[in-house]
């Protein structure tokens, strides 16, 4: 496989685990995974397996098996990342390859000890009073994503001066999240969306679960569509702190991304009954053309590299 031989990563078993991180981001990333195509190709594999280890701990938490205990479940996952930390051998191939990323980029433990914290902290009914409240849950689940990506993206300057811009990334995905699936979350038992927020626009979370068209409603999501787009604009001003072989790669995302709040506003916000998605056209319109200029990139380079 090009990504593997590219990074470097030649034992089998280790491959095999990088494997798995690609078919696990293929399958449940359909808009990051279309993104991660325009990264150079040694960086790939690391973006599929952290993307692989965020969706392996979110799916023990939102679609247990049947007759476990998510709770138990996200403990065993701590102490695979012990082992990961320890320099041990994990016995999962997603933990396999996150070692391997761990080490070549030199990722923090804080990181991952903060998305596993915000991962507990929705297994209890969820709501929050404002966003400062918020804030702790989205440093775990959203702001140490985009960090955990960026020395894989890399910088043009020191990695600290690009950090605000990752961080604003990872929570103007997270909150695009609270959005699209707020009818979901709901059937979960949890409210991302401020009831404070609500409470200025004359909604309960009474009235969200009676799921039926209001203009309060429709007012409050305009206003929380238009704070996220803000978001997105401090996202943005950091995209040219990264190299600008991995530019290309953040700025899809973030323009995908940023398409499912046109979709909400689309569907003038009624989102409780429905999902918000961007059409394939619309991501392929998005996507095609930088990815025409890698592919066209990687054939060069293999062509000069044959020649020598």
């Amino acid at each position: 496989m090009n990504e593997l031989d590219a990074a470097g990563i030649t034992e089998p078993g280790l491959r095999a685990a990088y494997t798995e991180c690609r078919r696990i981001n293929a399958h449940y990333g359909r808009t990051f995974f279309l993104a991660t195509r325009l990264l150079p190709a040694r960086a790939r594999p690391a973006a599929h397996t952290l993307y692989g280890f965020a969706r392996m701990a979110d799916e023990l938490v939102d679609n247990p098996a049947p007759g476990t205990d998510p709770a138990a479940s996200l403990d065993r996952v701590g102490e695979l990342v012990d082992v990961v930390f320890a320099g041990g051998t994990p016995d999962d191939p997603v933990l396999v390859a996150l070692s391997d990323t761990v080490r070549r980029y030199g990722l923090s433990r804080e990181l991952f000890d903060a998305f596993l914290k915000s991962m507990r902290m929705d297994l209890s009914p969820v709501e929050y009073a404002t966003f400062a409240e918020l804030g702790e849950y989205m440093y775990g689940s959203a702001a140490v994503i985009g960090l955990q990506m960026l020395p894989v993206f890399g910088t043009v300057g020191p990695l600290a001066d690009a950090e605000p811009g990752a961080v604003a990334l990872g929570e103007a995905f997270q909150l695009t999240n609270f959005l699209r699936d707020v009818g979901e979350d709901l059937d979960r038992g949890r409210l991302y969306l401020p009831v404070s927020e609500l409470a200025a626009f004359g909604v309960s979370r009474e009235l969200l679960e009676a799921r039926r068209p209001d203009p309060r409603i429709r007012a409050a999501l305009a206003y929380f569509v238009a704070r996220t787009r803000a978001v997105y604009r401090r996202a943005e001003a950091g995209v040219a702190l990264l190299r600008p072989e991995s530019r290309p790669c953040a700025r899809t995302a973030l323009t995908l991304y940023e398409g499912i709040l046109d979709e909400i506003v689309a569907m003038d916000y009624d989102i409780l009954t429905r999902r918000a998605v961007v059409p394939k056209r619309r991501r392929l319109v998005v996507a095609l053309p930088p990815l025409a200029t890698v592919w066209a990139r990687e054939r060069f380079d293999r062509g000069r590299r044959l020649r020598s």
